[in-house]
């Protein structure tokens, strides 16, 4: 199962392509890494602290609700 997710997030990234699948690296002069790459890490960086911390400020609202 954790294979499945992995592969899905890599796939949301867009970084799916980038990855080699043979021992052959990637034709020089072409970089694999670009700023909407990284940009989109940045994103999905931001989107998992947020909804993390969502979720802890709801488990500590409940923990209190429940005194």
């Amino acid at each position: 199962m954790s294979l499945y997710v992995l592969d899905a997030f890599i796939w949301i990234l867009g970084i799916r392509g980038h990855i080699p699948q043979s021992g052959i690296g990637p034709v020089p002069g072409e970089s694999s890494f670009s700023t909407g790459t990284l940009m989109r890490a940045l994103a999905a960086f931001a989107v998992t602290v947020a909804l993390l911390s969502l979720v802890l400020w709801l488990a500590v609202w409940l923990a209190i609700k429940l005194l």
